[in-house]
């Protein structure tokens, strides 16, 4: 074929496509329409066979005239299918009913844990008597966390605290008492400090975890007493689990306080007549505290002749099993939603 008759059968090759892309009314037709002329075998290939019969000068004529009609047609298709889309969802708008009065879907909510709950209320009660809220490493040093709290290395009192060591001197706090030492380094009397966390003890049953939160609290100045120690802990109570509840105070042994006591509330179930949740007894035991200990002060540098102390230490944990009637520890850690959601 001659240069003349290629190009009119590529021109009227590209009339004839331009006009049946325009005709397609769906995707299936319009990608037979494609292979017809772009494909492997197309039609626009089936014409170029023919270029063996021009010389050198004109084939490049006709291969820029092949690509030109080879683009056109593809923009041609693409515009099509964008327009065939258009239309169906235009369609499908259109078909669309919205029933206006059927109630949305409801997201699922999440709420706070109970063991979140219970620690900030229990620092918003010391806040409102002016503690200050200070934390500090869960990884501590043996002289920290039982040394400079009047624990000697061949203390009996150690053995009532089965620690997790990471390495000869260095563990998983078993208490957040450290912090008091630390703080007592840095900061002279008066001292008003809460410290909430986590701490770690090998112990685990339905009362006790491996690792669960304490809230411990002291105050030192010149002429602090047991009776303020008392003062603070019954409103504290009252605060938490209610007014009408009674307090008592019964003499114990922790090595950083001197005199210790255990604090006990009455049972808030049974109003202290006796039930299985106080079994039996009329009271609760809620935490631990007492006068700190001289000893201690003689390791930050505090004049035990001159300033005197208390500090206190609860278990956030039993604070919430208590305050929300749940008899097992370990539903706090299991994220079971059936539990949770109840918060």
């Amino acid at each position: 074929m001659s240069l003349e008759e290629i190009k009119n059968k590529l021109e009227n090759l590209e009339k004839q496509a331009v006009a049946e892309i325009a005709q397609v009314n769906d995707s299936s037709g319009l990608e037979i329409v494609r292979v017809q002329y772009l494909g492997k075998k197309g039609e626009l290939t089936a014409v170029l066979r023919g270029l063996g019969d021009l010389s050198e000068n004109e084939r490049p004529v006709i291969g820029k005239l092949s690509n030109e009609i080879k683009n056109c047609l593809a923009k041609k298709i693409a515009s099509r299918e964008q327009e065939l889309k258009d239309q169906h969802e235009a369609v499908s708008l259109a078909n669309l009913k919205v029933d206006l009065t059927l109630p949305g879907e409801v997201l699922t909510q999440g709420s706070i844990h109970p063991i979140s709950e219970v620690m900030a209320e229990i620092c918003a009660i010391f806040n409102r008597l002016n503690f200050a809220v200070v934390e500090g490493p869960e990884i501590e040093t043996d002289y920290y966390n039982f040394e400079a709290l009047n624990f000697p290395p061949d203390h009996p009192a150690r053995d009532m605290q089965d620690t997790f060591f990471i390495e000869d001197k260095v563990l998983l706090r078993t208490h957040t008492s450290p912090v008091q030492v630390r703080v007592f380094e840095k900061q002279k009397p008066p001292v008003k400090i809460i410290v909430p966390g986590k701490v770690y003890r090998h112990d685990a049953d339905v009362s006790h975890s491996p690792m669960f939160h304490q809230v411990e609290g002291f105050l030192v100045d010149e002429g602090v007493t047991f009776a303020d120690l008392k003062g603070v802990l019954t409103l504290f109570i009252k605060e938490m689990f209610g007014e009408q509840l009674a307090t008592r105070f019964r003499p114990s042994f922790f090595p950083f306080t001197e005199p210790s006591a255990e604090v006990d509330m009455s049972c808030f179930a049974c109003q202290g007549a006796g039930c299985q949740v106080c079994k039996n007894s009329g009271w609760i035991e809620i935490l631990g505290a007492g006068m700190i200990d001289p000893a201690v002060f003689k390791y930050v540098k505090y004049n035990p002749e001159k300033y005197t102390g208390f500090a206190f230490g609860m278990g956030v944990e039993r604070i919430a099993m208590l305050k929300y009637g749940i008899d097992n520890i370990s539903l706090f850690y299991e994220n079971d939603l059936r539990f949770l959601k109840q918060f």
